[in-house]
């Protein structure tokens, strides 16, 4: 008999930047996959733009690695290169249009996913504490969002189970981009050390990390106030999980998380008595089981938008008392989704990126099946097949981020909100909206 605790929710319906002086280039856009919106083709292969160099003509026939690497004059910042290809074709964004410079453009399909007017602009910045951490859950509904902090210190005699910190929810309604209310969530008790989190139904899933005394597992939290909240799941057929760390809804409802031992290395949660898995849960059925193992710290997880591959970071790199150490991952793999006996599972285990600064946390899909990544320098952006297109740095870095409407998103960088407003068809492919 399966003792794990699980409860469908009532609903309305049915109850960081060291560049490696990477090479910028720009393909012929004959060359295109169906990864990158057709807005792209609209630029004429014949003026694709290239790299400027200080070499003469002499050089044309060299292979274009000794070209970049024949002098240290091709040793320079990604953000520099990026400013030369700007200045030379008119088909690129202009350096005088109207957005400011985080946007690295390492291939001309980014192009299109940024649109004629790129911004990054500072929502809100808070010196008090680390606001803006994980979660990040648009609720279109409520044209609400939702974030969850990063540790706060808490002195109060509940917070003890909890090495004296805890975890606030924020909740910000827009009525437009930069008018807004925000509020914290009066989360019951039960949802301690809530962390990653995604739509579900008519609410959203939260990690709850748990505490020394209170279990982890999936919280099911109401979008409207009071924002009542359900216990989902809290053990794997009796034993305990470590700290769920982030969630992502299949289209058949399944709820897939990571579950790495974050919260028994910051001292929070007791000695870990699973291993880092990746898990799969069924709340129609109860049904759980393990999906993937052999991480260091599994971490962000989303689907492609045709739910056949999954991604999932592993952000072994850093572990939970601070320590780095650079030689461990700091890695994106990708699985295929094959279906048996009308069960998902996951195979053909590869890798498909590395973050060359700081770690790949959150992770999300637009509809193109472009990937997107938080880390050490802000946004990384992937085509389908692996290739880095184009970066969004952001000061400080970004652990997560959240798509909004139409090319909006926002980016959480601990004690500042970021909005970030890309092209209209730009969308995220969780929501689609």
């Amino acid at each position: 008999m399966s003792h794990h605790l699980w409860h469908r929710p009532r609903t309305a319906e049915a109850d960081g930047t060291g560049h490696g002086n990477h090479k910028v280039s720009f393909s012929d856009s004959s060359k295109r996959d169906s990864s990158r919106p057709s807005a792209s083709r609209t630029n004429s292969h014949n003026s694709s733009p290239r790299l400027l160099s200080p070499r003469g003509d002499k050089d044309r026939d060299r292979p274009r690695s000794q070209q970049l690497w024949s002098d240290n004059r091709a040793w320079q910042r990604v953000n520099r290169q990026s400013e030369a290809l700007w200045q030379e074709s008119p088909s690129v964004l202009s350096p005088s249009a109207p957005q400011p410079r985080p946007f690295l453009i390492y291939h001309d399909s980014f192009l299109s996913l940024l649109g004629p007017s790129p911004t990054l602009s500072l929502l809100i910045s808070d010196p008090r504490a680390p606001y803006f951490h994980e979660a990040g859950v648009f609720h279109p509904a409520t044209n609400t969002l939702f974030i969850t902090s990063n540790q706060i210190p808490d002195t109060s005699p509940d917070a003890v189970t909890t090495s004296n910190k805890t975890i606030v929810i924020t909740k910000i309604e827009f009525f437009s981009p930069t008018d807004f209310t925000r509020d914290k969530v009066r989360c019951p008790e039960r949802n301690y050390m809530a962390n990653g989190g995604t739509n579900f139904r008519d609410g959203i899933i939260l990690c709850a990390q748990g505490s020394l005394r209170e279990p982890s597992g999936l919280i099911y939290m109401e979008a409207k106030r009071p924002h009542k909240a359900t216990t989902l799941l809290n053990n794997y057929h009796g034993r305990p999980f470590n700290s769920p760390n982030d969630v992502v809804v299949h289209s058949d409802g399944s709820v897939w998380f990571t579950d790495p031992i974050y919260g028994y290395e910051q001292g929070f949660r007791p000695k870990p008595q699973l291993p880092q898995h990746v898990y799969r849960f069924d709340p129609s059925t109860g049904d759980i089981r393990v999906v993937a193992d052999g991480f260091g710290r599994p971490n962000g997880i989303c689907f492609a938008p045709n739910e056949e591959t999954c991604y999932i970071t592993d952000t072994d790199v850093i572990h939970g008392d601070g320590t780095k150490v650079h030689s461990r991952p700091a890695t994106v793999y990708a699985y295929s989704v094959y279906w048996t006996n009308d069960q998902p599972y996951l195979t053909n285990r590869r890798v498909f990126a590395y973050a060359d600064t700081g770690a790949p946390d959150g992770i999300k899909c637009d509809v193109y099946g472009n990937v997107y990544a938080g880390c050490g320098d802000g946004i990384n952006v992937w085509n389908s097949g692996g290739m880095l297109v184009g970066k969004i740095l952001i000061e400080g870095g970004c652990a997560n981020f959240c798509f909004g409407r139409n090319g909006e998103m926002w980016c959480f960088g601990e004690h500042k909100l970021w909005r970030v407003k890309l092209g209209d068809e730009t969308k995220g492919a969780l929501l689609g909206v």
